[in-house]
């Protein structure tokens, strides 16, 4: 054997890293694969959400204009957008902290489900506060029930108010660039939710706080967006204006 390693036999040493690179190979392309299976899990995954989303948001119960007014009597327009908000950020920090807290022992089947529940809760929670919000700056978007419920969630994947007086607004809510927005929204929830899933109950108060604060923000940007084109009350009939219409 000489003192020298590049005094082997050429062969031997070629063959050597021949297989060295072919096991360098065969490791880069498992790893593109196993990324690539993720990616095609997590699009899955979005699109059975996205689904659920839609097929839920018309079944969404929404208060309109009178409604609201009844409940919340004296309230001038800002005041009763406030306790809306509240009460929705309430209702999306519920959410957080439920799968966190069932998260505290998680299985790693599960994990997928609970984010999905999770999302789809959040969502039915979110699409509630905003078309309540546009009741309340007298921008209810026209069409029958599921036609506004296809306009809140366009709202609501595109963060701001519904352009009512543009019919290609209402005309496109249900169409293929809807649809790829709301699973790319979906995708974005979901990798901002995985904290929730930190066991030990760390999960539930990370859960509690990061949905409370995306769901005020959420409203704020629709807020900022209605108020540019508030209608005043005052421009509806007595009993819708009053809170007193069946």
């Amino acid at each position: 054997m000489p003192a020298d390693p590049t005094a082997l036999p050429p062969e031997r040493t070629t063959g050597t890293q021949q297989g060295r690179g072919r096991m360098a190979s065969l490791a880069a392309t498992a790893a593109h694969g196993a990324a690539k299976g993720g990616r095609l899990r997590a699009g899955l995954l979005a699109a059975a959400v996205a689904d659920r989303i839609v097929d839920t948001a018309p079944r969404i119960p929404v208060r309109d204009l009178a409604v609201l007014r009844a409940q919340f009597r004296g309230l001038t327009p800002e005041e009763l957008a406030d306790r809306l908000v509240a009460g929705a950020c309430k209702g999306t920090a519920t959410v957080g902290a439920g799968v966190g807290a069932a998260a505290m022992l998680p299985v790693p089947p599960a994990m997928p489900y609970e984010l999905a529940a999770e999302i789809v809760g959040v969502a039915s929670v979110e699409l509630k506060l905003i078309a309540e919000l546009h009741e309340v700056y007298g921008l209810r978007p026209p069409g029958s029930r599921v036609q506004r419920a296809m306009a809140v969630l366009t709202s609501w994947t595109e963060e701001r108010g519904i352009e009512i007086t543009d019919p290609a607004t209402l005309t496109l809510a249900l169409g293929v660039p809807m649809r790829r927005e709301l699973r790319r929204q979906v995708m974005k929830r979901t990798l901002r939710n995985l904290p929730n899933l930190m066991p030990f109950l760390v999960g539930a108060a990370v859960g509690a706080f990061m949905n409370r604060r995306d769901t005020g923000r959420l409203a704020e940007k629709i807020r900022t967006d209605l108020r540019s084109r508030q209608v005043p009350w005052d421009a509806f009939p007595d009993a819708e204006r009053d809170g007193t219409a069946s």
